[in-house]
């Protein structure tokens, strides 16, 4: 079951992605830190309606975030379509002991059927260069590479943008 994030779910949220942090390094693969994703980052995504979790038996196994806030850094990018109707996915994440189940996919299609539903011509996201599975995981559900960010206090590598157009208009 997907559904809205809740305050009490705050510290599940950031012990799944602290394990899935320490499952990226344990593959050499610096996408997210002790400083990134923070308690405070998702504290506002739960107060702003945005963070949904996938639970199973009552137990959270993932996270999504998804909104309409256009992160600053993105301007840099020739997106695919124009900027006001357009979701913008972060901080997926599933427990390093519940991937493989299929359960991003379940939250990307929730992410996909929500914007369809919300007349939202594309999804935006950004996943780190050096993540080749993350790579194959969006491309694989047609998503385009449009250029590369960069989130310095993150990594010194760079970030992919995709989109997904959802309508043509």
């Amino acid at each position: 079951m997907i559904r809205k994030a809740l305050k009490n779910d705050l510290l599940l949220i950031k012990n799944i992605t602290e394990a899935c942090t320490q499952h990226l390094i344990e593959q050499e693969i610096f996408q997210w830190n002790q400083d990134y994703p923070s308690l405070a980052v998702f504290k506002k995504d739960i107060e702003e309606e945005a963070l949904y979790v996938y639970e199973k038996k009552n137990e959270i196994l993932g996270c999504i975030m998804f909104s309409k806030e256009k992160d600053p850094l993105y301007n840099q990018i020739e997106w695919l379509t124009q900027d006001d109707q357009n979701l913008y996915v972060h901080r997926l994440a599933v427990h390093p002991e519940s991937q493989k189940q299929g359960i991003a996919r379940k939250l990307m299609d929730f992410v996909e059927r929500f914007a369809l539903q919300n007349d939202i011509e594309s999804i935006r996201l950004d996943t780190f260069s050096q993540n080749p599975r993350n790579i194959r995981f969006y491309e694989a559900r047609g998503y385009k590479n449009l250029g590369d960010v960069y989130f310095v206090n993150q990594s010194q590598d760079p970030f992919h943008c995709f989109e997904k157009v959802l309508k043509r208009i």
